[in-house]
């Protein structure tokens, strides 16, 4: 279950011709999984359909979909106790009412531990679907408020997904419906006079710039430039990568940065892009490819523009499909992810992968759908410092409501 764009869409056109296609053969490698934590559906929450966020301590943060004491949701920290063992504490159990209902995407620290978060619904901004817009939440010791809440008009509904800081302490994240084209936003919420205010800072057309904001957070580069992708629309109506750059004024100039073309290129991205050392931009999409079961690809800034690759394409079969992971890029150059199909041949349930450099290659770390081990994550893999990954999944389960897990590759 992903936000409420994605739960509709039941599938994406894809069109147009080829980039350069690398498709190598995948192999496994013997990893060390262990499942945390496994959400009950109670009061502990269920469906985690959440990126990880550590603190200094090692602690991990998060939010499930539903499940708690209004079974609208909650924000949960795991603990880790020694010896393997952790410890869940649900830190916000959401009523469905004025302060939100339905978190998805996970949460972001501010440099004081406040943690920030959306939800696809709920709120007192507007009725949309019938059950609210969506807000944007800050949890504190003190508790949970509402910093903005959508009203399903010009300013966008629904968003699912993390929010990032820029270093000025302004807030962004984007909205996959609503907006003046109804083809979502993206958004600024500046703090000023004691209150949050939002600013829509680019509504998408649903032509070339591209339609529908990323499960993925927006990524925020040292000049204060932001870059994403879109699920569809663009050039080709396979999504777009774009940047957005700010102006002295305060209004950012967008620019797409690539139009993806459909099988056999990468088509509809869903993670979001994490850059190297070289500025190179690394991210994932859910459809194209050779056999049109998904991509891992590469945008490399040349002559004032920039050019795409295709690193690696899924086949659908045991290296899994279908990817909306945003990336891990670790120090040895490996790419690390979760597909959210493929893998076990009885089950589809996902993997998580590793791609080595050089030339690029797959790794199977982990094919979920054994033993209870969760399956079909959704956001991708998280680091608490040491060389082991973290994440989560929306199902599977000793109970069916999704797991956390630990992988060392």
């Amino acid at each position: 279950m992903l936000y409420r764009r994605f739960l509709y869409s039941a599938s994406i056109a894809i069109a147009g011709f080829a980039a350069a296609v690398f498709l190598v053969s995948s192999s496994s490698a013997a990893s060390d999984y262990a499942v945390l934590y496994n959400f009950t559906g109670g009061n502990d929450g269920g469906n985690g359909a959440t990126a990880l966020t550590f603190d200094g301590a090692g602690n991990a943060y998060g939010t499930t979909v539903t499940g708690g004491n209004a079974d609208c949701g909650t924000i949960f920290k795991l603990a880790p106790l020694g010896h393997g063992q952790w410890n869940e504490t649900t830190l916000y159990n959401f009523s469905c009412g004025n302060d939100g209902k339905n978190p998805h995407g996970g949460l972001t620290f501010d440099s004081v531990g406040n943690l920030y978060g959306t939800t696809v619904a709920g709120g007192s901004g507007g009725f949309c679907t019938g059950d609210g817009c969506g807000v944007v939440f800050e949890l504190t010791p003190s508790g949970e408020r509402v910093l903005y809440n959508f009203t399903g008009n010009n300013d966008g509904f629904g968003p699912g997904g993390q929010v990032v800081f820029d270093q000025a302490g302004n807030l962004f994240g984007t909205a996959p419906d609503g907006g003046s084209h109804m083809a979502g936003v993206v958004y600024e919420l500046t703090f000023r006079n004691g209150s949050w205010h939002q600013k829509v800072i680019h509504a998408f057309t649903g032509g070339v710039d591209g339609a529908l904001g990323s499960l993925g957070a927006l990524l925020v580069d040292a000049s204060g430039k932001l870059y994403g992708v879109t699920e569809i629309g663009g050039l080709h109506s396979a999504g777009t990568a774009f940047r957005l750059a700010p102006r002295q004024d305060g209004s950012y100039n967008f620019t797409t940065v690539y139009a993806f073309n459909g099988q056999p290129d990468a088509g509809s991205p869903y993670g979001g892009l994490i850059p190297d050392a070289a500025g190179n931009l690394y991210g994932t999409t859910y459809f194209g490819g050779a056999s049109g079961q998904g991509t891992v690809y590469e945008l490399t800034p040349k002559h004032g523009g920039w050019t795409e690759q295709v690193l690696y394409s899924f086949k659908g079969g045991n290296d899994g499909s279908l990817p909306t992971s945003t990336l891990v890029l670790d120090a040895n150059g490996n790419l690390d992810g979760t597909t959210t199909a493929g893998g076990h041949p009885l089950c589809d349930c996902g993997t998580v992968f590793r791609l080595k450099p050089n030339p690029w290659r797959e790794v199977i770390l982990h094919r979920f759908g054994n033993s209870r081990d969760g399956t079909n994550p959704l956001y991708g893999l998280a680091s608490n410092g040491s060389r082991n990954f973290f994440g989560a999944t929306p199902a599977g389960g000793l109970h069916g409501q999704g797991a956390i897990f630990e992988i060392a590759p």
